[in-house]
């Protein structure tokens, strides 16, 4: 990839970004635009997947909302995105948890790491 392309992306980066992984639970805090209003909307899961690099990062979070699963998949490095908390740390093996999807109830919780 050229110089240009690098520092353009880095331009593009934020300052600091929240440590998580997959399997954590976290908060992810998104600007929604309601006509000419923003309001800040909590979206609250267990993180499925982080891919991407520098700028194009992405993440999803999952979550059950009456007991539908829901899933949102969000850009690391977006300005929609204010915060991204960490509510607890999960212990996992893998990179991907897309075995999450087929489980309900107690199957579908992940183990916390004991820090």
């Amino acid at each position: 990839m050229s110089d240009i392309i690098k520092e353009i992306e880095a331009a593009e980066l934020k300052a600091s970004v929240d440590d998580f992984g997959v399997g954590d639970t976290v908060r992810v805090y998104g600007k929604i635009k309601e006509g000419n209003r923003e309001r800040i909307q909590v979206f609250e899961g267990t993180v499925l997947k982080r891919q991407g690099g520098s700028n194009r990062e992405t993440f999803t979070v999952r979550k059950t909302s009456n007991g539908v699963g829901v899933e949102k998949t969000w850009p690391l490095h977006s300005p929609n995105v204010e915060k991204i908390e960490v509510v607890r740390h999960g212990k996992v093996r893998r990179a991907k948890l897309n075995y999450l999807r087929d489980r309900v109830g107690k199957k579908a919780k992940v183990k916390e790491v004991v820090r």
